[in-house]
């Protein structure tokens, strides 16, 4: 089944070719690779699906583990960096599809692990994502999700601020939405973890493409945030500098 394009889809790969390079170079998307990868107890025997792999940063590190990764992304500019980052570091074993998350191309239980990083709050319809995620799982797999996620009383002021600063960002979950998400997905044996990116506000909005005039809105918002605390990001200064941090949850279970 082919899915037609929504106008979201379409402001996504807008703006993620154009923030495909600075994307890549920014600091802290490499952090906690390594915890994921323990927390989904991938091994040398598991064949990945990473659900919007972007620059393929976390699948290049998966396949280092296991037998395959695969990496799925509807933007087709973050597939050829997938690419370029394979070839530059020699790994074998891979493979790069452009599609979008929420009719995967491919057939039922055909990975052990289906993972997806910092995704979710680009999706209009979580849910219908983790279907499709359970779906393309084997039974006894494991599939994961690592997400900004937020307590509820913050939610909608990140998510005001976050649209502002990328017009793709959909919406972040709040920590009792992300909870029932994976409580009615019925995936078994969830576990939850997390860890903090911690961001300066410049380094941020030079990987940004926001509509013109907003970044000094945003700006203006942050600065009000050192003393409201309403975005729930931890807003601080760093030796003059605005420094934030965005909340990763992770959650992963098991197909039965």
């Amino acid at each position: 089944m082919t899915t037609d394009a929504t106008p979201h889809d379409e402001t996504i790969r807008e703006q993620f070719t154009r923030q495909a390079e600075p994307f890549a170079r920014l600091p802290g998307h490499l952090d906690a690779i390594a915890h994921l990868i323990d927390l989904c107890e991938a091994g040398a025997d598991d064949t990945v699906l990473d659900v919007g792999c972007g620059p393929g940063l976390l699948a290049c590190a998966l396949v280092k583990v296991t037998a395959h990764v695969t990496g799925i992304d509807m933007t087709s500019r973050m597939i050829t960096l997938a690419r370029q980052r394979q070839r530059e570091a020699g790994l074998h074993n891979m493979a790069w599809c452009e599609g979008v998350a929420r009719d995967l191309p491919y057939e039922d239980a055909s990975f052990s692990i289906v993972v997806s990083r910092y995704m979710f709050h680009h999706v209009v319809d979580p849910a219908a994502v983790l279907r499709e995620m359970y779906r393309v799982c084997r039974p006894g797999g494991r599939v994961l999700v690592a997400d900004p996620v937020l307590p509820a009383a913050h939610v909608d002021a990140f998510n005001a601020m976050e649209r502002m600063r990328d017009p793709s960002h959909a919406a972040a979950l709040s920590t009792e939405a992300f909870d029932a998400l994976f409580r009615q997905s019925g995936l078994t044996r969830v576990r939850r973890s997390g860890y903090d990116i911690d961001m300066a506000l410049e380094a941020q909005l030079a990987a940004s493409f926001p509509a013109p005039g907003d970044d000094e809105r945003l700006r203006r918002l942050f600065r009000d945030d050192l003393t409201t605390q309403r975005l729930g990001v931890k807003t601080r200064l760093v030796e003059g500098q605005v420094y934030f941090t965005y909340p990763i949850a992770m959650a992963v279970g098991t197909k039965g």
